[in-house]
C-alpha cells in the first residue's frame, strides 16, 4: 500500500496528525518518487516568482502586509520575500502567501480524482509553501525536508478538495489549505498527532472564511489574500497548540462543525480521506500551472486561440466574429455580462472576452515566428503589463471585445469537466472563412496535457517575472536555477531563500 485510508468512522483530525508525523519521519515508506518532488519544486518556484514579481510592481495587499510583518521582529522567526530580517512567523505567512496568490498565476487544481469516485471539485491553489518555509527556517531544517514538507501540503489540501466541496456551501476554498498548513507547521516543530489535532480543531472552529469576499462585482483586497490570511490563522493555531492549548477534538466527525452542518451524517465524517506517502500517486501530480497571468478556466480558450494562430498566422486583422463555447462554472465566472467592459486589473483577469482578446491583439501586433504553441505560448505570453490601465483600454483590444462571444457549451462540456477544460472556438473571417479550434480539453499547463514543453514555458514564464521581480542588471537566471535547487539546500541556504534584491517598479494598476 502506497497510501494510508482515514476512514470517516476514524478520528481523521488526529488521523491526518499521525500521517503528517510519519510521513515526514519517513515511516510510512520510501516516500514520493523524484518526479513528485520534481513537480513540486516546480510548483513552489512558480508561486514564489509570482509573488516577488506581485512585490516589485507595488500592489496594495503584499506591499501593506510585508510592511506589517517587518514590523514584528522576532529573531528565531521566519524571513519575507527580499529580506534576511526575521520577524514572527504567522506574519511572514500572510504577507507571502498574500503575494504568491496577487496576480492569480500560480497552481491550480479541481479537486478532481475519478479513481477513487473522489470528484468534489473544489477549487485550491498552491499558496502555503510561505507556511513550510517559516516553519523551515524557525527550526533550522534543510530544503529537503522543506521540499517534503510542500508534497505532505499538498497532499493534505489535494485530497480534502477531492471529498468536500466548500463552494458548494458558501466557504471559501481556502479551508482545506489552511487545514493543511496547520497539520504541516505543527508537525515541522516535531508537535504531536494530538496538537495536530488541537490546531485543525482551533482552525475549524473559529476561523472559517465565507464566499462573502467574492460576491458580486465588489473588489477589495479580501479576495486575493483570502489563502494568506487563513494561513496566518492555522500558524496562530498551531503555535497555540504547540504551547499546550486544546482545541476541539475530532473536528470532522463534530456533531456541530462547519462539515457535518452541511453534509448530514449518523455519526461519522462526511467522507473517507486517502493519503499517498509513497510512489508518483499524490495529489500534487494532478495540479495545473498557469502558463502566464489568466483566469485558469479561460485556459482551453487560450490554447483554441494558440491552434489557430499556429495554423494561420494572420488572420487577426481579418476577424469578423468569435464564439467561445465552455462549460459551467468557466461561463457562469468569466462569462459575466458585467466582465465585459472590466476597468480593473482583478476583473479583467476573470474576463474570458478581454483575456482571449488581448491575446489575440499581442499577436496581431508581435506576429511572432512560431514553429510550434510552446513558441506562441512564450511570445504572447499574458503579463502583469497587459492588466495595466493602457492595456485595459487598448483600442485594438476593446475592438475584438466587440466580435467576442461566449457562450455555454452545454451538457457535453459539462461532463467534461473537471477532467479537463472542455473549450472550443470558431473564428469567422470578413470573407466568410470559418476557423475551428475543435474541442479542447487538455489546454498546456493541465496536469493531462501531454503535448506542450511545459518545463520550457515554465522557464520562460519565470524568466519573465523574475525580470520584473529582481532589480535592474541582476542574474534572473540564476536566482531561478537557486529556487530551482530546493531540494538540496542546507539550512543555512534556506534561511536566505528569499533574501534576493527585490525591484521597487511602477504600479501597473
Amino acid at each position: 500500500m502506497t497510501a494510508v485510508v482515514l476512514d470517516r468512522n476514524s478520528n481523521q483530525a488526529l488521523g491526518i496528525g499521525q500521517f503528517a508525523l510519519d510521513f515526514l519521519s519517513g515511516k510510512l515508506g520510501p516516500g514520493p518518487s523524484s518526479s513528485v518532488l520534481h513537480r513540486t519544486q516546480m510548483f513552489h518556484t512558480d508561486a514564489l516568482l509570482c509573488g516577488a514579481s506581485a512585490l516589485a510592481l507595488q500592489t496594495n495587499a503584499p506591499t501593506l502586509l510585508r510592511a506589517e510583518a517587518l514590523s514584528y521582529s522576532d529573531t528565531s522567526g521566519a524571513t519575507v520575500f527580499g529580506s534576511s530580517a526575521r520577524v514572527k512567523a504567522e506574519k511572514a505567512v500572510v504577507a507571502n502567501s498574500s503575494a504568491v496568490r496577487e496576480w492569480d498565476s500560480n497552481g491550480t487544481n479541481f479537486g478532481y480524482n475519478p479513481a477513487l469516485g473522489h470528484i468534489a471539485g473544489e477549487f485550491g491553489h498552491n499558496d502555503y509553501y510561505p507556511v513550510v518555509i517559516a516553519a523551515c527556517q524557525e527550526r533550522g531544517l534543510d530544503g529537503a525536508t522543506a521540499l517534503r514538507a510542500m508534497v505532505l501540503l499538498d497532499e493534505i489540501r489535494g485530497r480534502l478538495a477531492e471529498v468536500f466541496s466548500l463552494k458548494t456551501y458558501k466557504i471559501d476554498h481556502v479551508v482545506h489549505g489552511a487545514i493543511a498548513s496547520a497539520a504541516v507547521y505543527v508537525a515541522l516543530h516535531g508537535g504531536t498527532a494530538e496538537q495536530i489535532e488541537s490546531a485543525i480543531g482551533m482552525f475549524v472552529a473559529h476561523y472559517i472564511p465565507w464566499r462573502a469576499i467574492r460576491a458580486g462585482k465588489q473588489l477589495s483586497d479580501s479576495k486575493g489574500a483570502s489563502a494568506a490570511i487563513s494561513a496566518e490563522a492555522a500558524v496562530l493555531c498551531a503555535k497555540r497548540a504547540l504551547n499546550g492549548f486544546i482545541g476541539p477534538k475530532d473536528i470532522f466527525r463534530n456533531p456541530e462543525s462547519m462539515f457535518r452542518q452541511f453534509e448530514k451524517t449518523s455519526g461519522s465524517s462526511p467522507f473517507d480521506l486517502h493519503l499517498s506517502h509513497s510512489g508518483d500517486d499524490f495529489a500534487v501530480m494532478g495540479m495545473h500551472f498557469k502558463l502566464g497571468l489568466y483566469e485558469h478556466q479561460s485556459a482551453g480558450a487560450l490554447q483554441g486561440a494558440l491552434d489557430l494562430l499556429l495554423a494561420r498566422p494572420d488572420f487577426v486583422p481579418a476577424v469578423k466574429s468569435i464564439v467561445i463555447k465552455a462549460y459551467e462554472p468557466a461561463f457562469g465566472i468569466i462569462g459575466d455580462p458585467a466582465k465585459r467592459d472590466p476597468h480593473t486589473r482583478q476583473s479583467a483577469d476573470h474576463s474570458m472576452v478581454y483575456i482571449v482578446s488581448t491575446l489575440l491583439r499581442k499577436a496581431a501586433e508581435l506576429a511572432p515566428s512560431a514553429a510550434s504553441t510552446d513558441d506562441l505560448w512564450k511570445a504572447l505570453m499574458l503579463a502583469p503589463v497587459d492588466y495595466g490601465k493602457e492595456a485595459l483600454f487598448n483600442p485594438a483590444t476593446r475592438a475584438l471585445m466587440e466580435k467576442v462571444s461566449f457562450e455555454h457549451g452545454g451538457e457535453e462540456y459539462d461532463r467534461n469537466y473537471p477532467d479537463g477544460i472542455p473549450t472550443s472556438m470558431l473564428v469567422t473571417l470578413a470573407d466568410g472563412t470559418v476557423l475551428d479550434s475543435g474541442f479542447v480539453m487538455y489546454p498546456g499547463g493541465h496536469a493531462r496535457n501531454a503535448t506542450a514543453n511545459l518545463e520550457s514555458i515554465l522557464d520562460h514564464k519565470w524568466n519573465l517575472l523574475g525580470g520584473i521581480a529582481l532589480k535592474d542588471g541582476a542574474n534572473v537566471g540564476s536566482a531561478v536555477s537557486k529556487l530551482n535547487s530546493i531540494g538540496s539546500m542546507s539550512s543555512g541556504d534556506l534561511m536566505g531563500i528569499y533574501d534576493f534584491d527585490l525591484a521597487s517598479r511602477d504600479a501597473v494598476d
